[in-house]
């Protein structure tokens, strides 16, 4: 059954929604006012974490044990002491990016392109130093952001101690040991913003978002600052496909069971950043990105400047239901994997990340 739950962590707090008779409507708002910038949907037991951003008081991390109705402080994610004359960026925890679970671990990207591991359902956190240590991380930029990114956290659903992990700007990596050693995994990617004799430079990349086919986990998209990118050989090598009217952008969704299908939501590139003609679309591959529909049923076609961020974009478990917040707060949904949309809101806050469940 499509999911009727859905979490939308906004600039103004944590909104969950429930789907009713095929309508969405607001059941609960968390963290009222306050920047909210991942979310964990609630396990079997109904432990769910939400990541905040709360500027000068810092970047904090909160817990439930009921699905959401109460929540208390937790540890965050906490660097260790930085050497004097370490490189990169300070060693200071700016905001929870990305938060998944893998087997009975949980995985937090952050800002400044940490990743750390909880073994204890979120209440402590351990920073996986393999990766933070290793010598290529102080090449890694932030693109248009003060620090690089770890946005993207992706379990093999079938390998507990298998991950790959999108960085912008630094590739993407991938461990098979649990963290214990990485290699870079961005083969075939280009970044045309770099010297052409390093536009191949797999730690120079700029990968937008990456997502994992859960039926076919070694099929990967990715939305790449310079184009949309497939693999099918668990990210060993990622081929180029051209959409219209745009391969700009930042969202991707992968259908969970289908490995040719995939979601994206086009915009002009790279100082604009609105949709192409001021008209929101999502484009559909359905054949491993051969061709893309251009999906405008339900969605504004005039005077719309509606960004939907890495993570405002997500798919549920069945393929059909997708959801997608945009940075006006504008929110929208389908029922029938894309072909039409229905307006949720157009007065939310701006929305950083959509999490179904």
């Amino acid at each position: 059954m499509p999911t009727d739950r859905a979490w939308l962590c906004t600039r103004k707090g944590l909104f969950e929604l429930r789907r009713r008779q095929g309508a969405w409507q607001v059941e609960r708002l968390s963290f009222p006012a306050d920047p909210v910038t991942m979310v964990l949907p609630p396990d079997s037991s109904g432990r769910m974490l939400a990541g905040l951003n709360l500027g000068h008081f810092g970047a904090k991390l909160h817990a439930s044990s009921d699905a959401g109705q109460t929540w208390h402080e937790v540890a965050a994610p906490a660097f260790p002491p930085q050497p004097e004359g370490a490189e990169g960026p300070e060693w200071k925890l700016n905001q929870v990016f990305s938060l998944e679970r893998s087997g009975d671990a949980i995985w937090a990207g952050t800002v400044p392109g940490g990743l750390f591991v909880s073994r204890d359902r979120g209440e402590t956190w351990a920073l996986n130093e393999p990766l933070w240590l290793d010598p290529k991380r102080t090449a890694w930029m932030g693109g248009g952001n003060p620090a690089p990114a770890m946005h993207s956290v992706c379990p093999h659903p079938g390998k507990p101690d298998e991950l790959l992990v999108g960085v912008s700007c630094g590739g993407a990596w991938r461990t098979t040991d649990g963290g214990r050693t990485w290699a870079l995994r961005a083969t075939g990617m280009r970044a045309d913003f770099m010297p052409p004799e390093l536009a191949g430079d797999e730690n120079s990349q700029d990968p937008h978002l990456i997502a994992r086919c859960a039926a076919e986990p070694d099929v990967l998209w990715c939305q790449h600052h310079c184009g949309i990118y497939r693999s099918t050989d668990n990210g060993a090598t990622w081929v180029e496909h051209k959409a219209a009217p745009s391969s700009f952008g930042f969202a991707v969704a992968a259908h969970p069971k289908d490995p040719l299908t995939a979601w994206f939501v086009p915009a002009e590139k790279d100082m604009r950043r609105i949709p192409v003609d001021a008209a929101l679309c999502v484009t559909r591959t359905r054949d491993g990105g051969q061709s893309f529909e251009v999906l405008r049923a339900g969605l504004p076609q005039q005077h719309c400047y509606d960004l939907i961020y890495r993570h405002g974009l997500a798919v549920d478990d069945t393929g059909t239901q997708l959801m997608m917040g945009s940075t006006t707060g504008g929110v929208w949904a389908s029922s029938d994997a894309g072909d039409s949309w229905q307006t949720v809101s157009t007065t939310l806050p701006p929305v950083y990340a959509v999490r179904l469940g």
